[in-house]
Parts: C-alpha cells; sequence; structure tokens
C-alpha cells in the first residue's frame, strides 16, 4: 500500500477536516497521523493515510481538489517515500524548550541553529508572537528529541548563551517532567 502525505491550507472554517476526512473514507483510505492548527485565521493541516491497493495517489488528488477547490483550499499531495521512516535511529531523549521574550527578528532561526548545530530533532513547534515587549505575548514551545551523544551540558550552555543574546528567557525539561508539571 501507498502512503500519501495530504497539506490542506486555507482562511480556517467550519468543517474542513470532515471535508478531506469524508473523501479519504469514500475512497477506503486509512488516515494514519494528522496534525493541524489556526494560525492568525490560516488553516493548516497536515495528514498521513494509506491509499488501498490499485488506488492511485493522482486520482486521490483529483478527487480531494474537487471537494478542497469550492472552499478556497490549497492542497498538496506526494507519496510518502519509503526511506523517509523513521528520520534517525541514533537513540534520544525527548525534551521541551521554552523561550519567552520581546519580539523581534531573528528569534526561531538563532534557538534552531544552535539544535541544528548539535543535531538535535525539532519534533514539534509551536511558536506565537503577538508583538511588543511583553515576554508572556510572544512565545516560542520546542519538543525535541536530543541523540544520547550530545553532551548535555554544552547543548544547554549553547542554548543559554543564545537565548541571553536574544534576551529570551529559556527553561529545558524532560519531557516526562514537563508534562507532569503542566497536567491539568
Amino acid at each position: 500500500m501507498d502512503k500519501v502525505v495530504i497539506s490542506v491550507l486555507g482562511t480556517d472554517r467550519p468543517g474542513i477536516v470532515a471535508a478531506v476526512s469524508k473523501v479519504l473514507m469514500e475512497r477506503r483510505c486509512n488516515v494514519e497521523d494528522v496534525t493541524q492548527t489556526i494560525l492568525q485565521g490560516e488553516f493548516v493541516g497536515i495528514l498521513i493515510a494509506t491509499v488501498p491497493q490499485g488506488a492511485s495517489p493522482e486520482s486521490l488528488r483529483e478527487e480531494l481538489g474537487r471537494s478542497l477547490d469550492p472552499l478556497g483550499l490549497r492542497l498538496l499531495l506526494k507519496r510518502l517515500e519509503p526511506h523517509a521512516l523513521p528520520v534517525s535511529s541514533e537513540a534520544s531523549e525527548p525534551f521541551v524548550v521554552v523561550t519567552n521574550g520581546p519580539d523581534r527578528l531573528g528569534l526561531v532561526a538563532g534557538i534552531t541553529s544552535v539544535m541544528a548545530r548539535f543535531g538535535v530533532n525539532i519534533t514539534h513547534l509551536k511558536a506565537a508572537f503577538r508583538g511588543g515587549d511583553d515576554p508572556r505575548r510572544n512565545t516560542m514551545i520546542y519538543e525535541v528529541d536530543v541523540p544520547l551523544s550530545v553532551d548535555r551540558k554544552r547543548f544547554l550552555g549553547a542554548l543559554q548563551d543564545e537565548a541571553r543574546a536574544l534576551g529570551l528567557e529559556l527553561s529545558v525539561q524532560h519531557r516526562d517532567i514537563f508534562e507532569t508539571i503542566n497536567r491539568i
């Protein structure tokens, strides 16, 4: 069975996920992963689905297009290549990195460049920039996988140095601790 990645982008409104999932159900495609969010009124969704034997991803793209075009939504569909799974086989531990601070150019680039330098993979990123100097209005939350081979003390020091240079407050916690502390 082929797997496909489906990306949908457009002005938010009720029913977008229903429209996509209905077409997938009718085409007997199994949805395996979904992530979606609303960013300043724009819907952004990514799905991974299996396409049944004998069905073509191209015909699925056409059917989704017929359903989504009237809603003014943009669609990208591509085959998920087998080499794309998994990203890394190196053992790692999950951490959560949170930054807060005044909005300014280069916040995401600065922090992510440190992560890239240490071979840290970002598995999820949520950033909200509302402008101004109030640090509570500008937050970045990175869920990352830190390879066991990385010197954590050096990595943390490099993150702290970059955060300080950008005027950011920084916290780093193992994901298990973060989830326990922030559980409602």
